[in-house]
Order: C-alpha cells, then sequence, then structure tokens
C-alpha cells in the first residue's frame, strides 16, 4: 500500500487506540487502558510535524488528558462527536488539508463516513465486519494492541522519517 500521500492522523479512541474495554469509578469517569507503543507512534508522527486528531464519542477529560500527553495539540482532541465528519472537517480546514491526506482509524459503525471521506482508512483486525468490509487497510493488530503503532509506523517508514532523535523528543516531550 502506498502511504506516501499521507499528510495527517487522526482516529477513534474506543476500539482503535484502546480494546474497548471501560471501567467505570464512582465518579462516572470511564477509564481505559492504552498500548504505550501506540503512544510512542503518536509521539513520533507528532515529532515529524504531522497533525493528528483524536475524534471520539467518549467524552471523558481522562482522554484528553492521555493524548495531550502523547503529543495531540488539546484543540485536536475532539470529544463527544456524534457526527464526526464535522470534527474531521474542522481539523482539515485547521492544517489546509483534504481529506486525502489524512489517514483516519476507525472500528465501528460512526467512523464509516470519515473513513470512506479519508485518503486511508484503516481499521483494527477486531473491528465490526462493516467496517472491515469498506477499510482501505484491515490492520494485522486489534484496537489497543498495537493497530495505530503499526499504521504509523508503516506510513512514516515509507516516508523515510521512521527516526528517533533522542535530543528532539526530550525536548519536545
Amino acid at each position: 500500500m502506498d502511504l506516501r500521500h499521507i499528510k495527517a492522523f487522526a482516529f477513534d479512541i474506543d476500539g482503535v487506540a484502546t480494546d474497548g474495554g471501560v471501567f467505570c469509578n464512582s465518579d462516572g469517569d470511564l477509564l481505559r487502558t492504552y498500548d504505550a507503543k501506540d503512544g510512542f507512534a503518536i509521539r513520533m508522527a507528532v515529532l515529524m510535524g504531522y497533525p493528528v486528531a483524536v475524534i471520539t464519542g467518549g467524552s471523558s477529560e481522562s482522554i484528553r488528558k492521555r493524548m495531550i500527553t502523547s503529543g495531540v495539540l488539546p484543540e485536536d482532541v475532539f470529544l463527544h462527536c456524534r457526527d464526526k465528519r464535522e470534527q474531521f472537517a474542522q481539523f482539515c480546514e485547521r492544517y489546509s488539508l483534504q481529506p486525502q491526506d489524512v489517514m483516519y482509524f476507525g472500528d465501528d459503525v460512526p467512523d464509516m463516513a470519515v473513513m470512506a471521506m479519508s485518503g486511508c482508512g484503516v481499521c483494527p483486525s477486531d473491528a465490526a465486519e462493516e467496517v472491515k468490509a469498506m477499510a482501505d487497510w484491515v490492520n494485522d493488530f486489534p484496537g489497543g494492541k498495537g493497530c495505530l503503532r503499526n499504521a504509523i509506523e508503516t506510513t512514516l517508514r515509507q516516508q523515510g522519517k521512521w527516526t528517533f532523535d533522542a535530543q528532539a523528543y526530550k525536548k519536545k516531550f
């Protein structure tokens, strides 16, 4: 798959950046677990200058906090999305991107419209069947278990940008 045209990444949280499981604390906040290697790939994309967005139906502030520690700008974390096309369009406009410039990761029905608009729609191996049927890339890894890492690393490697600079990383993160 030729990924040299990709200039940005956007993804859902539940089922993509996480395995879809949630824990509910006594305050009603839904807590999730994230794969550290997926987080590192997000940081590498940010470090290499790629805009990154989170477009999720989830509304927990813990999502925002985790994504900011991964390098996603606060204004690019879109929570409580019901029609994800709106936030995807805002993200593209903010960075003067065409939808086909963006790799979008989704795992379920609410992601399908954005996946169809994007330049490369990626889903984890455990995505809903209808999402798998329309995805450009059904990743070998499930949600929350390396799907983001695999696709981001593959894209950056194709573009010659999967290079780690410890000093730049230390300065940024």
